[in-house]
């Protein structure tokens, strides 16, 4: 793979010109990439989505917005660090990095992928993601589930059905900046390839994806739906992550944004756990200590253990009040944010080579001295946060708003477009349910739908899952509310 081609600024659909005097005072792709994004109704409505506490009335936890702001940020900061080394070491990283215009632009690329990688997540959070699968696999195993007497699941083919039961966030952000195409004249955002690629973190469909075991990091989870392949293979090919043989490799800034995604979620979901007093600082510092006596490796166990030494250290200078301790952990949390930017711009210098030969298929920070320190703070809020009666319920109750919405709207759109007089036709309810449904959903449907039965009833089931994932999780809440006749 080269720079060149991956940071390739050709967008899905070429850009409005802009007059001549404009040239007078440039603005580049990137900025304008960042523009789009930031302008974009579907960036605003992360300040309505969940992070991890679902319908939290505190003004306090983060939001998908705010959390997209510190991914963009530890991103760009990312960039700077594998740009602008200034150890002296010579590698085939700072080799390439001597190319000004490419090295100026790797931040920018990467605050843009930073800010839209959470842009395709439903509401209330992941938990929201799972729901949306679980619905559809629901319905397949249901002989009643049928459209013009055929079972849904026997018409619809694997890729369509494994698109549908596993609504990934990551394949639906790249459906909603492959919506451009769909329209002559619109207000979509129209990126660049190269940032559009570097969003992509599993270059794999629906039926070629695995799990987390898999050691090829790509095939962790599915990366696009088959409505969006066309766009994916254009990018792709764009790019030059398109390797031959049906083989893509990832782009090598995704292994930077995802890593900011950790980094950012695994110790900012922390503080906010705290300050929701889910634990103690006390309770932490002995599940730390715990975990750390586990860590097989000498080196990675003494780096945790310095770590956590920083803690106590911080502890002991500070007040004792709970506001004292607030402020020593999220001074630490910012510590140990800066020793995993550090490990991971040392891992992607390390595995420059096999990164860009498309060869390399783990996370940046395995293998670092910070890996296991990373899995204990994911493992915290497994053992503190995930399990809360209050986290569960509140997860519960966005279960029963997103089946609800579902079962009417899904219901409601399977012959909507599709009507035989007479034989197969919407109901009243069903008829008023898809006028719910905004026309914008309804015109990119409309222009790619093909004529196959099957074909374009999987297209309206994703105009549904637009219109849901879309949602923002106060929106979900009050249109449930509404459709189901109470306050």
């Amino acid at each position: 793979m080269e720079w060149e081609k991956l940071l390739s600024n050709k967008t899905l659909v070429p850009r409005e010109k802009q007059p001549s005097y404009f040239a007078k005072y440039p603005i580049g792709d990137l900025e304008k990439d960042y523009k789009a994004i930031i302008s974009s109704a579907a960036f605003r409505r992360l300040q309505d989505k969940t992070q991890v506490f679902p319908l939290d009335k505190s003004d306090f936890v983060r939001t998908r917005l705010t959390h997209s702001l510190e991914v963009s940020t530890i991103a760009r900061q990312l960039g700077i660090m594998i740009t602008e080394k200034e150890d002296g070491r010579e590698s085939a990283l700072t080799e390439a990095m001597k190319d000004e215009e490419i090295s100026n632009k790797i931040p920018s690329a990467l605050s843009c992928a930073g800010l839209l990688h959470d842009i395709g997540n439903p509401p209330f959070g992941h938990f929201g993601e799972v729901v949306i699968g679980e619905w559809y696999e629901k319905e397949f195993g249901r002989s009643e589930f049928q459209y013009k007497g055929t079972a849904v699941a026997q018409l619809l083919n694997n890729r369509m059905k494994n698109d549908l039961s596993n609504f990934e966030g990551n394949a639906q952000a790249l459906r909603i900046l492959s919506k451009i195409k769909n329209k002559e004249v619109s207000h979509e955002i129209n990126l660049t390839s190269g940032v559009i690629s570097a969003l992509i973190k599993y270059p794999t469909d629906s039926v070629s994806f695995t799990d987390h075991r898999d050691s090829d990091i790509r095939k962790h989870k599915l990366g696009y739906y088959l409505a969006e392949e066309q766009s994916f293979m254009k990018i792709s090919h764009e790019t030059g992550t398109w390797l031959g043989n049906g083989n893509v490799a990832r782009h090598p800034l995704a292994f930077l944004m995802e890593a900011a995604d950790d980094i950012a979620y695994s110790t900012a979901d922390l503080e906010d756990a705290l300050k929701k007093r889910l634990f103690t600082l006390e309770e932490f510092i002995a599940f730390f200590e715990r975990e750390m006596g586990r860590i097989a490796d000498s080196q990675m166990q003494n780096k945790s253990q310095k770590l956590l030494e920083d803690l106590r250290k911080r502890m002991e200078k500070g007040e004792k009040t709970v506001e004292g301790k607030m402020i020593a952990f999220q001074n630490w949390m910012e510590f140990a944010r800066g020793w995993f930017m550090y490990c991971v711009a040392y891992s992607f210098d390390t595995h420059y080579e096999q990164i860009m030969a498309g060869e390399y298929g783990r996370e940046l920070l395995e293998g670092t001295f910070h890996e296991k320190s990373m899995k204990i703070f994911k493992d915290a809020m497994k053992e503190f946060v995930y399990g809360d009666p209050e986290i569960v319920k509140l997860e519960l109750a966005a279960k029963k708003i997103i089946f609800s919405l579902l079962d009417d709207f899904a219901h409601a759109v399977i012959y909507w477009e599709a009507e035989e007089k007479g034989k197969y036709e919407l109901s009243k309810a069903d008829r008023k349910l898809c006028g719910l449904i905004p026309d914008n959903f309804k015109e990119d449907y409309k222009k790619a739908k093909t004529g196959d039965e099957a074909y374009d009833l999987y297209l309206r089931f994703l105009m549904v899952n637009d219109f849901i994932s879309g949602m923002t999780d106060s929106y979900a809440k009050n249109l449930y509310q509404e459709l189901n006749a109470y306050k």
